[in-house]
């Protein structure tokens, strides 16, 4: 998820798509209930749970920066192979889209983006990142183990799928856009549902956050040159000062957006040059990193999120957050279906602070593993098995393995 250092516009549209669920006759009300937590048990057994860790250590020491995610790829397939799980490779990319079930609708989608930071690394520890000026410090790393974990526990219980679960291991989130590809690979096409997630630094573990609606900013990167002209010191009035300009426009915009507004509001910045006669052109960089709209939850989505996280951690675990200011390009997903986005907590008082996201000094809590994997797989499972089965399919519209 991208903390935006550069002025970002902020723009949050209130849009819901309807997602129908209801209850699949061949389930009791108990047994649905009772699969969060059989998922859980499932991904702390020492072995899965070692796994995962390896996995996500091995992808730790050797971090690779947006849609050059090659290595990381490669371990995804090894592991997709030895789970006799079917996958489509290359998609954006390095990306990898793997299946899971009957292969037939209805379709849920759960994704993990692979994309490290362009940053030294400064914890000194055994899996230290092995690439000098790169470093997992988002998680994705995590994001990947947990992933593959549901991607365990779905295998395992493959019979109990009534559908197919997509797993999307994308590349390029940091600032890339590697969603926008993925959808454009049209990969995603017969998808009715998609959950994402993010590891939480400042919730405990065990416990998860998220909300209906708006949870995440949209944010752009720009960058804008300001033309003058030369001049000698001694008479100035005939240059034209750009540094003045510049320094001008800059504390204007921070004025602006730190102490005139509530920065949860929806913000459009506007730079004068012309004000210092100096001429200014604006490049938007919509090809190398694409504008990320706001992370928008559907409100039927965080119902079943709600449900199922309540039952697998308890309904007191499962808390309702503030909307925060950093991006997601998961937004993209949510724009053309129905989307949820939610954080799992790694705090642990009784261990060292965990520093933000995108700090060089940021760690993951292990712990944290077993339980993204659970929640992946129990929200697909029992979305699936609750969503209705009369899912309409058009002949000749779907591909080979959805």
């Amino acid at each position: 998820m991208g903390f935006v250092r550069w002025i970002c516009t902020v723009i949050i549209f209130h849009f819901f798509a309807a997602t129908p669920i209801s209850s699949d006759p061949s389930f009791s009300s108990n047994e649905l209930s009772s699969l969060p937590t059989k998922f859980l048990n499932f991904a702390k057994k020492p072995e899965v749970f070692d796994w995962m860790v390896a996995i996500r250590r091995k992808i730790h020491e050797n971090p690779e920066l947006g849609y050059e995610e090659f290595q990381t790829s490669e371990l995804i397939r090894a592991e997709l192979d030895k789970l006799d799980i079917s996958y489509k490779y290359p998609v954006a990319v390095t990306g990898v889209i793997g299946y899971i079930g009957t292969g037939r609708p209805p379709f849920v989608a759960l994704r993990a983006d692979m994309d490290a930071l362009a940053m030294q690394e400064m914890v000194e520890w055994e899996h230290k990142s092995k690439v000098p000026g790169k470093m997992h410090a988002c998680g994705h790393d995590a994001h990947v183990s947990m992933l593959l974990g549901a991607a365990k526990i779905l295998k395992e219980h493959e019979k109990e799928i009534q559908g197919t679960v997509v797993l999307v291991f994308q590349p390029a989130e940091e600032g890339g856009g590697g969603a926008k590809k993925i959808l454009a690979s049209k990969a995603l096409e017969n998808v009715s549902a998609i959950f994402g997630l993010h590891g939480g630094t400042n919730i405990p573990i065990g416990e998860v956050a998220s909300r209906s609606g708006p949870i995440l900013a949209g944010s752009g990167f720009f960058e804008a040159v300001i033309s003058g002209k030369g001049g000698h010191a001694a008479i100035p009035q005939h240059s034209i000062d750009p540094i003045l300009a510049a320094s001008n426009v800059i504390v204007s915009l921070q004025h602006l957006v730190s102490r005139e507004a509530d920065p949860l509001d929806s913000q459009v910045i506007t730079g004068q040059a012309a004000v210092q006669r100096c001429n200014a052109t604006v490049n938007f960089f919509d090809d190398e990193k694409p504008f990320f709209p706001v992370t928008i939850n559907n409100a039927n989505l965080h119902e079943h999120f709600q449900r199922v996280a309540g039952d697998m951690l308890g309904i007191k675990k499962v808390k309702e957050m503030q909307p925060l200011m950093g991006a997601e390009d998961f937004s993209f997903y949510q724009e053309v279906l129905p989307g949820y986005f939610f954080f799992v907590g790694m705090k642990n008082d009784s261990l060292e602070r965990v520093e933000p996201s995108h700090s060089p000094y940021f760690k993951v809590n292990e712990d944290v593993l077993p339980y993204g994997a659970a929640l992946h797989a129990s929200l697909a499972t029992s979305y699936l098995l609750k969503i209705q089965q009369d899912v309409e399919v058009v002949e000749g519209k779907y591909h080979d393995e959805l």
